[in-house]
Order: C-alpha cells, then structure tokens, then sequence
C-alpha cells in the first residue's frame, strides 16, 4: 500500500481544474492524466496553514535521490505552463513530477516513467510557498 501524500485544498483545486482542461485538449498524456488524478484521489487534503513545512507542495522546490544510481536531483514542482528543464523548473504532469508532490522529507515512492520505474527518496524541501507565507503561489 502506498504512504499518504499531503495535498493543500488549493493545491487540489487548481490541479483538478488542470486535469479536466488537459483531459480534453491532450489525449496522448491520458496515461499520465490518470496516475495524477489518481494521487489526488488518495491524498489527504489539508489547508495551505496547515501543512508540514517538508511537504513537497505546488512550486516547492526539492531535492530528490534516485534510490537505483545515487543521483540526486533537484526540482521545483510547477504547473505545465512554467516548466522549463534547464531552470530545474518540473511539470506536475511529468511523471516523476506528479510522482513527488504531496510527498514530505523521509518518504520513498516509485513512478512509472518512460524508461521504466524510478524509485525516489525526498531529501530536503528548500522552500515550500506555504511554509514561507506565500499564500498566492
């Protein structure tokens, strides 16, 4: 069974307005689509005061082991609009992408992603928008 993740009621509102706009323009990212909606359906839902400081939310910035090869990334966690690879700026509908949100610092998690199964520890949260008072991000 897979650990509860930690989503913000914003969060979840913003990514379910963007799951139902995706689902009709970009019918090849179906399969990406559904494992997100997926991770909302089992999230715990809690308000953006409330959450632990070390939750990845959206546009929180983290780093990431690759449990496999030692690799570690980092990435902030964005909308599609924003992502951008070479400002280490990663799409919530990207595969490792809607894999870490709601994950805090400790938790392991695997995602199917082109090349087969990543599997992932969270290993530092440097900034969350909630934890620093950015209530509109």
């Amino acid at each position: 069974m897979k650990k509860s993740i930690h989503i913000t009621s914003q969060d979840k509102q913003r990514l379910e307005d963007l799951l139902e706009g995706a689902a009709i323009s970009d019918p090849r990212q179906q399969g990406d689509l559904k494992a997100l909606g997926e991770e909302l359906r089992r999230a715990v839902i809690v308000e953006p005061d409330k959450v632990p400081a070390d939750v990845i939310t959206m546009n929180s910035r983290a780093d990431l082991v690759d449990l496999d090869t030692g690799e570690t990334v980092t990435f902030t966690l964005v909308f599609p609009p924003e992502a951008n690879v070479e400002e280490e700026k990663i799409s919530v509908l990207a595969p490792i992408g809607a894999g870490m949100l709601g994950y805090r610092v400790g938790d392991e998690f695997e995602w199917k992603v082109p090349e087969g199964v990543r599997r992932m520890k969270v290993t530092k949260v440097h900034y969350q928008p909630e934890a620093a008072g950015d209530w509109d991000r």
